[in-house]
């Protein structure tokens, strides 16, 4: 390979995000077009990075006055020590620096004690005020030292091998420190111009607010690229100079029937019966029997229609999902028959 002089470029996605549902917790990017497969290949890539190789900070060890296990009461605290530790892992903290710090918390009212009671070093920053740590009744008195640190994925407690009790009554916790809560993707398939062999990568990421779905992928890509760069075992072949971004306009990505509501789906398969989609004898004869005959007739229903028919679970659903997707079909999308025929006639007249 080091001695061709030319390659074929390679097709450079756009990538776009939602900026109607982006939230600091939310987050739904799009990448298209891709080479065909790369959907997949990207996809889990950037979804087991986003997952398990983001930095973040929490809580590792705590001290609570009067307390030297996990296993104690404290007098006139609801809650005993353990649920107490369980509140303190939800703690989310965004760290501006990344290196450890210290948090207290002390309230000796009666009252609740929330994460907004909890006074942090200044590079820490807490993200759920309202999060509560645990009720005191009079006479109560909670005491905390929070010891923060940064890091990736997940950290089992680190106790001091030897000691069951430590010399400053410090309790050790198992912590994430991920940012990243959920990740999921789609793929689908997309046009540019008349080839349909090209991925469309969707990416729904869900933070827990310490940081922006922007930010972790960011990390995740910076991540993943480092890694990659090691493998190269010469020159890197400059597909980014001789390639160029394609940039897919909603006319290249559909067929006739993008004005009418139906944008890229072949609508010579939506007249015809539903046994096109292969689908189990099951979900068929659920269909059949509640008069969904054609695969027009099944995307016209909703989701929660169609659990309504007898016998349809939601195991048939996703079966039938499934097997709509695969031709770029869903649920739910209302289309009339007349705009199917009128579209046919259009393509008709063309192609005469």
């Amino acid at each position: 390979m080091s001695n061709k002089l030319e390659y074929k470029p390679l097709t450079i996605p756009l990538i776009k995000w939602n900026h109607k549902t982006l939230t600091n917790t939310f987050g739904e990017i799009v990448a298209q077009p891709l080479e065909a497969g790369f959907g997949i290949t990207l996809g889990n890539a950037l979804r087991r990075i986003l997952l398990g190789a983001v930095e973040g900070s929490a809580v590792t060890s705590v001290i609570i006055k009067g307390v030297n296990n996990e296993f104690s009461n404290l007098p006139n605290v609801v809650e005993d020590v353990m649920q107490i530790l369980l509140n303190i892992k939800e703690i989310i903290i965004r760290n501006k620096d990344g290196k450890p710090g210290k948090m207290h918390l002390r309230v000796s009212t009666e009252g609740t004690a929330k994460v907004a009671d909890i006074k942090a070093d200044d590079h820490l920053e807490l993200i759920n005020p309202n999060h509560i740590i645990a009720h005191i009744s009079e006479g109560g008195e909670l005491d905390i030292e929070f010891f923060v640190e940064s890091s990736r994925g997940y950290m089992a407690a680190q106790w001091p091998i030897g000691k069951a009790l430590q010399e400053d009554n410090r309790i050790y916790l198992d912590a994430m420190f991920s940012p990243v809560v959920q990740v999921n993707f789609e793929v689908e398939k997309t046009r540019v111009g008349k080839d349909i062999d090209y991925d469309k990568l969707i990416l729904n990421i869900h933070t827990d607010g310490s940081e922006t779905p922007a930010d972790v992928l960011n990390y995740c890509v910076s991540v993943l690229r480092t890694q990659l760069e090691h493998f190269l075992v010469s020159a890197e072949i400059p597909f980014n100079e001789i390639s160029t971004v394609i940039e897919v306009k909603k006319e290249e990505v559909t067929d006739d029937g993008a004005q009418l509501g139906f944008a890229g789906v072949p609508v010579e398969l939506l007249l015809k019966p539903i046994e096109e989609l292969e689908l189990s004898a099951r979900a068929h004869n659920c269909l059949i029997g509640a008069g969904k005959k054609r695969i027009l007739d099944l995307v016209n229903l909703s989701e929660d229609e169609s659990l309504k028919i007898k016998n349809f679970g939601r195991k048939s659903l996703r079966e039938v999902k499934e097997s709509m997707k695969a031709f770029g079909l869903t649920f739910g999308m209302n289309i009339k028959e007349a705009d199917i025929k009128k579209v046919m006639k259009n393509k008709n007249q063309e192609s005469e």
